[in-house]
């Protein structure tokens, strides 16, 4: 997996420029569509000449960049530059043959991550444990299913059986994070309670809600090996 780090300086940089309310207020704006610097001030009630300097800071940043108009040429509208944006918020991780998460026992918060994985990404996603149960869990099954995944092929298995050299290797629990191999590289970690020492259905499903939120910031970062068109669906 090649790892692309925006700079800690530029990172720095676009967090300075970001660093102002009436800025702020206009990388809002721009999310949601393109504005010309007069349709910014109307929207914003700011004075030209306030539009003028945020958006200047805010292109020096790499932040907005300007375009002219097809139609009238002497009129310019504004586009946010999502990668830079999103750029000082997760370092850029790209091509990733496969992930594989991993927990203790292989019985709950893995399998979870895998099965939320392989609803959001095209990269394929195992799970694995540093000591494997026997079998999944009954209330991760039950929540699975609940929440419109398909647990019926789950398999609990070793981590050294199932991780290969490349893989991000996800640890969603301290403890495996803690036993890794130290070949397993590269690595994550995510420190999501354990929720079969609670043993009751709102801790899998705190455990399930946590998980998927950290899905959802990490995978649209990441790139498969070889790239697909057809998006996933979301439960």
């Amino acid at each position: 997996m090649n790892i692309e780090r925006v700079p800690l300086a530029e990172r720095a940089r676009i967090h300075a420029a970001l660093g102002d309310p009436a800025r702020l207020a206009i990388v809002d704006t721009l999310v949601a569509g393109d504005a010309a610097p007069g349709e910014l001030g109307v929207v914003l009630d700011m004075p030209t000449n306030l539009i003028a300097h945020h958006l200047k800071v805010l292109e020096d940043a790499g932040l907005v960049v300007r375009s002219r108009s097809e139609g009238d040429r002497r009129r310019t509208y504004v586009r946010l530059v999502a990668e830079v944006l999103e750029s000082v918020v997760t370092p850029s991780l790209t091509v990733v043959p496969r992930v594989v998460f991993v927990c203790t026992q292989n019985s709950a918060r893995s399998q979870l991550a895998a099965s939320i994985w392989s609803r959001r990404s095209h990269i394929p996603a195992l799970s694995a444990g540093t000591q494997p149960a026997a079998k999944p869990h009954p209330r991760a099954v039950r929540v699975a299913r609940k929440r419109g995944l398909d647990p019926a092929a789950w398999r609990t298995a070793h981590v050294g059986d199932v991780v290969e050299r490349d893989d991000l290797v996800i640890a969603v629990c301290d403890i495996a994070y803690e036993h890794l191999p130290a070949g397993a590289r590269p690595r994550l970690h995510w420190s999501v309670p354990d929720p079969a020492a609670v043993d009751t259905d709102a801790a899998f499903e705190a455990a399930y809600d946590e998980i998927a939120d950290r899905i959802d910031r990490l995978a649209p970062v990441l790139s498969p090996t070889k790239t697909t068109e057809t998006p996933r669906s979301r439960p």
